[in-house]
């Protein structure tokens, strides 16, 4: 089989930085046609430098990387520097990065790939708010039903809140524009936190990054090492989750993972719950299925994956 097609739209973030390289690794499974920037974890002029930092990184200077929304549709930016550090890619200490942004803005290179590409061929997968995304389908309602399918980290059912107790951050950031996606029609499959929650990196799996001896198996090393000292102290875990690379190895074998095809709402008009994702998990309402939410990740099997790739870059 040919590879899939995939537009990375991103807000790095360690742990997007992570599923990047994932990506980048992994050419007999996906193409990665560009990378599309979102302000999110950090403000967009950050996030856009951290994607290049990282396609340098992976020796892929040559991948494209577009500034998109710098702002959610309709709220003030909320960012996660308490997580992710001053510059989003606290940890390992990496060069500034000598390739330019692409020409352009990320929600037309977004429309242009989507009407330039066979109907279906293209995947969308956002790793941050949903606000360049959701901007697309607006301004070119026709791409819905060109995108084969949208494989996005976000939400939760269970685990619930990480950045309020009824929210996880990617939804809280621009809840307006998640619930856009999630009503387009468009097939969603969802990493919640209640997946990566269960890809945690302990000692023993930083350990065997560092072992691969490369300056992609060092940086990763060192970024989890920072990630996850935020995540030690709020959740008491093992180490920190890999939210992001859900994304990127679910791309690769869908077989890891397990999950329900459910009706998810997106809440908008409460103060109390703002961006909480409404799953459905055990069918209590009439509404239709429009997501299939992942419950369940052979962590082991995630982490051999992720080890194998890193080591080829």
């Amino acid at each position: 089989m040919s590879p899939r097609k995939i537009i990375i739209d991103t807000d790095p973030g360690q742990d997007d930085a992570v599923a990047i390289l994932l990506a980048l690794a992994s050419p007999d499974e996906i193409e990665v046609l560009g990378i599309t920037a979102v302000a999110g974890n950090v403000p967009l002029a950050l996030t856009a430098r951290n994607a290049r930092i990282i396609c340098e990184l992976a020796g892929r200077p040559d991948m494209p990387v577009f500034a998109g929304c710098d702002r959610p549709l309709k709220r003030p930016l909320v960012t996660a520097e308490h997580v992710h550090g001053k510059t989003g890619l606290d940890g390992p200490d990496l060069p500034e990065p000598t390739m330019p942004l692409a020409d352009g803005h990320a929600v037309d290179f977004i429309i242009d790939c989507l009407r330039s590409n066979a109907p279906g061929s293209v995947t969308l997968c956002p790793l941050g708010p949903l606000t360049n995304i959701a901007t697309a389908l607006q301004k070119a309602p026709d791409i819905a039903a060109r995108i084969g399918q949208i494989v996005l980290m976000g939400g939760a059912y269970f685990e619930v809140g990480n950045i309020t107790p009824a929210a996880e951050f990617n939804i809280y950031v621009d809840p307006e524009a998640a619930d856009i996606v999630f009503k387009s029609g468009v097939p969603l499959v969802v990493m919640p936190l209640d997946v990566t929650h269960q890809a945690l990196v302990t000692s023993a799996r930083n350990d065997a990054f560092r072992a691969i001896g490369t300056p992609v198996g060092l940086a990763v090393a060192q970024m989890t090492d920072f990630f996850e000292r935020f995540d030690k102290e709020k959740y008491g875990s093992l180490g920190a989750p890999l939210h992001d690379p859900c994304v990127t190895a679910y791309l690769i074998d869908p077989e890891l993972f397990t999950g329900r095809h459910i009706n998810v709402e997106i809440e908008t008009g409460s103060d109390l719950t703002l961006g909480m994702t409404v799953a459905d998990w055990w069918g209590v309402t009439d509404r239709a299925a429009n997501a299939t939410f992942m419950g369940g990740i052979d962590a082991d099997g995630f982490f051999s994956l992720l080890t194998e790739r890193l080591a080829r870059l």
